[in-house]
């Protein structure tokens, strides 16, 4: 694998995950008690053997730099990295990132180091588990100039993603953007005989959509950078690169979750809560890493939790409810509280027992008598006593400048805000 290198694209402002995104790139957005949305694809390169990778990232992007410093640290005989490529002014340009394309292309001289081969480009925002290995292997076995990760997809879910038309040989011949008719999804229809025929139950999906998991011959790539001004990999460079080189597809049927929106996010997350969570974070042959933390157990006094993902250093208080719920690091949770169905992402820090007792504002966590219920409650929050926030009116937004906005209709509590003591959404 030492003629693979991974690019990791960290993404824009990530508007569609605002606020959780306010404060931080997309990558760095907490994700089941004490992850990382980026985590997964670097735990992924580093399960299929990939150790060299690059993280191309450039709004909001300190927690993302820290974390990555913290947690990804390779030995000096395996030659790993994971080195972060921030939009910079050079000799030739100064711009940010214009889109996926344009960041790849302003880093190409890491590209054409000596010794590459392939280059597997990865999203930053996606839970899933995939060996790239298989993937590399289908692109080198079909001769392909490029590789493209698929999944079967239902009519209904294909209106969100781009869909391809695939050859009896697994070769791309044609891609459609979101079809959102029945007519359209018609061009690019496939039998689901084929699907099952590749030991995949097609279950009546006759659609395969692009997870935007591509794997490039390294001169192919930079072929094509250098020659055209495409800015974005799934809308330009693939579609292109259908028309005018082999590109053969890499079909997948593990979970996979796109989580670009918050609804998508705070749906994913409550799921890892469930009794059969689609997504094992606890799989022995392919772990998924994270920074080592050294924080005591979570103290659980006389508090109810059920369906629950609880996190290290929390202390949850008497009389408290917990249900169908995902809490974070160090999260300080009062007695009598009731959390349902809701998204807690904990703190970063301790607060000194003497500045929780004498503070002028409510301390870190959530107070006594406090009710939540569907809501996302971004770090180092400060909720005071009895505040409710359940969004009984079905508002789907409200608020850009709030400590509690909604979007999607879900509720949510922006870092670092201050809820006093009472208050009701």
């Amino acid at each position: 694998m030492r003629n693979v290198i991974s690019l990791v694209l960290g993404g824009g402002r990530g508007t569609r995950l605002f606020p959780l995104t306010k404060f931080r790139s997309k990558p760095a957005v907490p994700l089941a008690a004490k992850y990382r949305l980026i985590d997964i694809p670097l735990s992924n390169c580093i399960n299929s053997g990939m150790n060299r990778m690059y993280v191309l990232t450039q709004f909001m992007s300190v927690s993302l730099h820290r974390h990555i410093r913290q947690t990804y640290r390779f030995d000096h005989f395996s030659g790993g990295f994971v080195e972060l490529l921030a939009a910079q002014q050079t000799e030739t340009g100064g711009d940010w990132y214009q889109g996926t394309a344009d960041a790849v292309r302003k880093q190409l001289r890491y590209i054409q180091q000596p010794g590459i081969d392939y280059v597997v480009i990865l999203s930053g925002d996606q839970l899933y588990r995939m060996d790239y290995r298989d993937m590399l292997q289908t692109h080198i076995d079909s001769q392909a100039d490029a590789t493209i990760a698929g999944i079967p997809v239902t009519r209904e879910a294909a209106k969100a993603f781009g869909v391809m038309r695939i050859g009896d040989d697994g070769r791309v011949l044609g891609f459609l953007e979101k079809p959102q008719t029945d007519k359209e999804a018609d061009i690019v229809r496939m039998d689901p005989a084929w699907i099952d025929a590749r030991g995949i139950p097609s279950h009546g999906r006759d659609l395969i959509a692009s997870m935007g998991i591509y794997v490039f011959n390294r001169d192919v790539l930079v072929d094509a950078l250098e020659k055209t001004d495409y800015l974005d990999f799934g809308k330009e460079v693939f579609p292109a690169s259908v028309r005018a080189k082999r590109v053969q597809l890499h079909l997948f049927d593990g979970y996979w979750e796109d989580i670009g929106t918050i609804k998508a996010f705070y749906e994913a997350n409550l799921s890892l809560a469930s009794s059969a969570p689609p997504f094992d974070f606890n799989s022995p042959s392919a772990p998924i890493y994270s920074r080592p933390r050294f924080l005591p157990p979570t103290l659980i006094e006389g508090a109810s939790v059920n369906r629950s993902l609880i996190a290290d250093g929390c202390k949850i208080g008497r009389g408290t409810t917990i249900e169908n719920s995902v809490v974070g690091l160090r999260c300080f949770i009062g007695e009598n509280v009731t959390i349902k169905n809701t998204v807690i992402m904990g703190a970063d820090f301790f607060e000194d027992a003497a500045r929780r007792a004498q503070g002028t504002v409510p301390a870190l966590g959530i107070g006594s008598g406090s009710y939540i219920d569907g809501a996302i409650v971004d770090k180092n929050v400060r909720i005071g006593q009895n505040v409710r926030i359940v969004n009984e009116a079905g508002v789907e937004t409200r608020g850009e400048d709030e400590p509690c906005i909604i979007r999607e209709g879900i509720p949510n509590v922006v870092k670092d805000a201050v809820l006093p003591d009472g208050w009701v959404l």
